[in-house]
Order: C-alpha cells, then structure tokens, then sequence
C-alpha cells in the first residue's frame, strides 16, 4: 500500500472501524484466553497449541496494525460526490467503448468490484477517467492493445 488518501463509502468505513472495534476487543480477548489454556499443558517448546495461539495473536495485531494504518489514510466519499461535471471518485459515469455503453462506479481501491461495475480510482481505467468531463475520449494502454472510452454521462 502507499501512503496516498484511501477513498471509502461511508458504508465501507464502519465497516472497517467495527472489524477494528472486534480485533481489539473480543478477539483480542480470546487469543488471551487460548494462550493462557495452552500454557497450562506445559512445556511450551513443544506444545502446539500455544504456537498456534502465538500464530493467530500474530496475525490479529496484524490486522490491526493494517487497518489503524488505513484508517488514518481514509477519506470518506459520498456516491455521487458533488456535482462538479469532472469524474472523481465517487462518480457514477456512462462511457462508450467500441460503440457499446457502459455503466462504472469509480471507488476507492478497497471497494473496487469490477464484476459490480465498480473500478479503482488506482486502476488504468481510472486514472484515466478521473479530472475528465463529458465528451472528452480517454484512451487506455492494456496489456492487450490501447482502448478508447468516450466519457458520455456523468452522475
């Protein structure tokens, strides 16, 4: 990850701080209690509930770790975001590719769904996308060739 702004729905980011509030809290509180049980068996060189206790508590502060890092980074955007007649995250855009229409969502990265719809502000198509206003034509480099988008609609 980088140190660039995460752009979330506000949906997205409660969901992120009640995954956060669960690992510090309960889970927090469980891994004590498996080390503390494990501990009872014994030595600890050779007990291998205790190294997965130690395992599982690794990979929870982890966890933690990532997303109080996240958290920092986020900012919160509206769908549909304000009206400015330029794509940006949180716009809902038609284009015209090949002479088809296609409906996207541009959201941050950890809210892209492709097969929803919703692109990455950090993908190609997105980067491409983004600051540009209707009937402007943005074109692509894929690993498969170079595509053209014609921004039609704007919401």
């Amino acid at each position: 990850m980088t140190n660039s702004k995460q752009y979330v729905s506000q949906e997205k980011l409660e969901e992120l701080q009640k995954e956060l509030t669960v690992l510090k809290g309960p889970r927090r509180l469980e891994i004590a209690d498996l080390l503390k049980r494990a501990k009872e068996y014994g030595d600890l060189s050779e007990n291998s509930e205790y190294a997965e206790a130690r395992e599982e508590q690794a990979r929870v502060e982890a966890r933690i770790f990532e997303l109080e890092k996240m958290l920092r980074r986020t900012e919160v955007v509206v769908a549909g975001g304000p009206r400015t007649g330029v794509v940006q995250v949180g716009s809902h855009i038609v284009v015209k590719k090949a002479g088809k229409e296609l409906n996207y969502e541009i959201v941050g990265s950890n809210e892209a769904k492709p097969e929803d719809s919703k692109i990455s502000n950090e993908s190609p198509i997105g980067k491409a996308l983004l600051g540009r206003s209707v009937g402007e034509t943005v074109v692509v480099t894929t690993p498969t060739g170079e595509t053209k988008y014609e921004i039609v609609k704007i919401a």
